[in-house]
């Protein structure tokens, strides 16, 4: 990581920070996922500003003779990626058998890590990242939609009538191989 910084350094990383938040976020947005655009730009831009500020600090860093005070610049972007594990997992839901939101959470985390990527100066490692999250995202959506997936769904009948109907309804759901409890 380069301790001395130009505002060229800063408005490169900077901006393909935007680039990289942007195109994720655009695709995710296009798809109707919770973590769009707006979302994964702000990830990724606080993570790159968290690392950004971290190499300014390294100036600063160590221990004066005067302090018993230690500088540990790598927590604030440690401390981005932990926070946004949190948001993240805001963002899963479960209810009974359905889990949701759990490509919304990586997403985050993902777009954070580039960021940090970034950020640090690690311009060729940023752009590989963004460039997997750019094929992972839509690329695997396409395949995980062509694969035999169980599809899990509540049905609740509600009938005034004997139980011969219930059997009827029951056999009907079975004829459909469909599993069931009751």
């Amino acid at each position: 990581m380069t301790i001395t910084l130009t505002w060229s350094d800063v408005a490169l990383r900077l901006a393909l920070t935007i680039i990289a938040g942007a195109v994720i976020g655009f695709e995710r947005g296009e798809t109707g996922h919770a973590a769009g655009l707006r979302t994964t730009l702000l990830v990724a831009l606080a993570a790159c500003l968290a690392m950004l500020q971290a190499n300014w600090l390294m100036n600063t860093g160590g221990k004066a003779s005067d302090s018993f005070v230690v500088i540990d610049l790598m927590r604030l972007p440690l401390g981005i990626l932990s926070g946004v594990g949190f948001i993240g997992a805001g963002a899963i839901l479960r209810k009974d058998d359905l889990i949701v939101g759990v490509t919304t959470a990586a997403t985050l985390w993902y777009v954070t890590v580039i960021g940090l990527c970034f950020g640090g100066g690690q311009i060729e490692l940023g752009v590989v990242g963004s460039l997997l999250g750019v094929i992972v995202l839509p690329g695997l959506r396409r395949l995980e939609a062509r694969m035999r997936q169980e599809r899990v769904f509540n049905l609740y009948v509600k009938w005034k009538g004997d139980t011969k109907s219930e059997d009827k309804i029951l056999a009907a759901i079975s004829a459909s191989r469909r599993k069931h409890r009751r």
